[in-house]
Formats: C-alpha cells, structure tokens, sequence
C-alpha cells in the first residue's frame, strides 16, 4: 500500500484540498456543509458555513475562495463509510459562491446559466486571466439525472457561458500548463477528456455525431469511477478514482502512466503543495481523512496561488 502520512481526521467527507503557501490546507465538508482549514499539526478551523453542499474550491485573484455549491445531497454510512444517497429534501439549486477567508462571509456569485439552473457545480479551476472554469455534474435522483455540463465564468460576475453541453456526470477540472486545454473527469463513465480552448469560454468540438466532444486522454477498464483531478508541471493529469481507491495517472497525449492505490474507495481530490510542489494531499472522504505523501513528480502551480 502507497506509504503516506495522515494529517486529520474526523472530516464530514472532504473535497476540494487547496494547499496554502503557510502550510495550512483548505478543504470543503462536504456533509458539513462548511469550508474549513487544516493546520500543518492536523487542527481544523470552521472558516465558513456554506450551505448546501460545497463540493469543490480554488483561490482567485482577489485571494477570496471561490466555491462550486451542489446544493446540497442526503448520506448515509456502510461500513464504515460514508456517502451520499440522493438530493436533500431542501435542494433549490447549486450555486457558485465567494468566500472571504478572513470574515467567512459567503456571496453568491451565479446560480444559472442562460435560464438554466447550476444543478450541481462540482469543480473548479482558475485561468491566468483570473477567470475559471467549473462542471456541472448535476443531481441524480431514483428515476433520473441531468445531463452535465462545462461552463466558463468571469471572477467579476459579469458573464457565465456553457461551453460544453451535455455531458454524463463530469467531475473533476484542469487546465494544461499553458491554460491551452481545458481536462474534465466523468465520473460514472470513467473517461477523461480534453478540450482544445479557442475563445473566452470556447472550445473545439467534434463535429456531429460527436457534438460537443473533445478529446479521449483516457478510459480505463474495470469498474472505476472519476472524481476530481489536479495536474503536474509536465502535463500529466492526476485523477482521484472511486472503487478502486487511489489516483490514476494519465499522460496528456493519452493512456495511463500509473496507479497509486489508496485504502478508501471513495478517494476524491489530489492538490500539490510543499517544497517545489512535490507533496500530494490527498482526500480520503468516506473515511473523513486528509493525508499527504512525496509525489514522484512536481505538481503544476496554481494561478494566485502557488506563484
């Protein structure tokens, strides 16, 4: 089993590990409903209550957190694990949201798009421009489920657009080392796929009867499932990956390079941190643990953040 180091637990199903240059990590609860700081000697602070289901977070250039909200799940434990088992009875809608880490004040920042509703904002990533990009997994209920989406928003809050549309339960989001190609993880089917950026929120997709798809970097068989992902200085894009329990690792000109295994099934996020961007803290959420360990290779470092 992969050697690594816990730093806390006791967390109601973390996502979302920002790794702050005072050595501290940044997480969301997601069960919790909160954003909340881990300290280097694994001591937590509530920064923040959001609401309904803050599910994914990444700093932005005016040093405020900015938050994918899914609007909130229900949970239940199975051996020992916990997770989620449908909508909460109070879901109205997701939402993107800004955080003011010194007050904890929370703003709402979108929450439609076009008309349509954000049902369930997942992840997000910053661009150098100060603007990001965020999925939309959507809600599954015991019938059916939305059909996810990517969008592009301004940090300012003056414009959001769908950039890509639709798409099964995507999940985790990155951007290439030259902010050149935009990455999103679908959970249930297991795939990560590439879009080439052309416009502000605009990419190259196939032609028809592929609307709308990118590129395949990588579908491994078996039964995985994909959450979110964080990418190396070289390019690489590291996935947490669900079932199995670990970070798959795929080259961005496609096909895995490795497994990292992990002893949670639901091993959900992967952030770069430390010296030279070289540790990987990694959520274990069905287990409510943040662990770190040596990452083979130096993570990407994040705009406004790492630089």
């Amino acid at each position: 089993m992969t050697e690594f180091k816990e730093i806390t637990s006791g967390l109601r199903f973390p996502e979302g590990p920002i790794a702050m240059p005072d050595g501290s990590v940044i997480l969301v609860e997601i069960e919790r409903q909160t954003l909340t700081r881990v300290l280097p000697d694994g001591s937590q602070e509530i920064i923040a209550k959001t609401g309904g289901g803050p599910n994914g977070g990444a700093m932005g250039p005016d040093g405020k957190c900015y938050i994918c909200n899914n609007g909130g799940f229900d949970w239940g434990t199975d051996d020992g694990i916990l997770h989620t088992t449908g909508v909460s009875e109070d879901y109205v809608t997701g939402s993107i949201q800004r955080v003011d880490l010194d007050s904890g004040e929370v703003e709402t920042l979108y929450t439609e798009c076009n008309g349509n509703r954000l049902c369930g904002p997942n992840d997000i990533v910053f661009d150098g421009a100060g603007n990001f990009w965020f999925t939309d997994l959507g809600k599954a209920r015991p019938r059916d489920l939305d059909r996810g989406a990517i969008y592009y928003a301004r940090s300012d809050g003056s414009l959001i657009v769908e950039a890509v549309h639709p798409l099964f339960m995507p999940n985790g989001i990155g951007l290439s080392p030259d902010d050149g190609r935009v990455y999103a993880a679908e959970t249930d089917a297991g795939r990560l796929v590439a879009w080439d950026i052309i416009g502000e929120g605009e990419v190259a997709t196939k032609p028809w009867p592929a609307v709308g798809w990118g590129d395949l970097i990588m579908a491994p068989e078996g039964n995985v499932r994909f959450d979110s992902l964080a990418v190396e200085a070289n390019g690489n894009i590291c996935v947490a990956t669900l079932m199995t329990g670990g970070i798959t690792v795929a080259s961005p000109s496609g096909g895995v390079v490795e497994f990292i295994p992990m002893p949670d099934i639901m091993t959900t996020n992967i952030c770069f941190g430390g010296e030279d961007l070289r540790t990987a803290f990694i959520t274990l959420s069905g287990t409510g643990k943040l662990v770190a360990m040596d990452w083979p290779r130096p993570g990407l470092p994040l705009h406004f953040l790492n630089k």
